[in-house]
């Protein structure tokens, strides 16, 4: 992805407020099914981050949206209608403490 151009703006300002992580379990960990549910999370202009876990969940993703209703449409009929998906688990941010994008260089 060389060549982007990214600024750093007020989440607020621009309509995403929210900020979710969601914990994902896969139906069974069959490559293939990582595979295309790895393709589809780097089509999801809202998830932000995503994270192949150790533990007790596969995949761990921080998701922005707009507002609590516009994060369970996205949940609902989005992420656990991806066919590799067979459940997930929510935390809504209340606060942001520290985020930083420079690297302790």
């Amino acid at each position: 992805m060389l060549g982007r151009t990214v600024r750093l703006v007020d989440r607020n300002q621009v309509g995403c407020p929210v900020d979710v992580i969601c914990q994902v379990r896969l139906k069974s960990h069959e490559e293939q099914l990582g595979a295309a549910f790895e393709r589809f999370v780097r089509h999801q202009p809202n998830i932000l981050d995503c994270y192949s876990m150790s533990g007790d969940w596969d995949y761990l993703l921080r998701v922005v949206a707009a507002d609590i209703a516009d994060y369970e449409q996205f949940l609902m009929r989005v992420l656990l209608r991806h066919e590799a998906v067979a459940t997930a688990s929510s935390h809504f941010a209340l606060s942001c403490v520290k985020s930083d994008t420079a690297l302790p260089v």
